[in-house]
């Protein structure tokens, strides 16, 4: 079985173990209805407007 030749570092340990937090959040675009211009992740419907790929596609109540 293999065995570590030397300890490994404390800053090594760690800044291997940071690269996780390097995430990007996914990429937001704006509704396709221009009235509304919410902001949305891509393939969803607007939940303010009930717009998707221009055209509406669910009754939303103003509350």
């Amino acid at each position: 079985m293999a065995v570590p030749k030397r300890k490994v570092s404390k800053a090594r340990r760690d800044s291997r173990r940071s690269n996780n937090s390097k995430l990007v959040a996914s990429g937001l675009v704006k509704c396709s209805n221009p009235e509304c211009n919410e902001m949305l992740k891509p393939h969803r419907v607007c939940k303010v407007c009930g717009f998707y790929d221009g055209k509406k596609v669910l009754n939303v109540k103003n509350a």
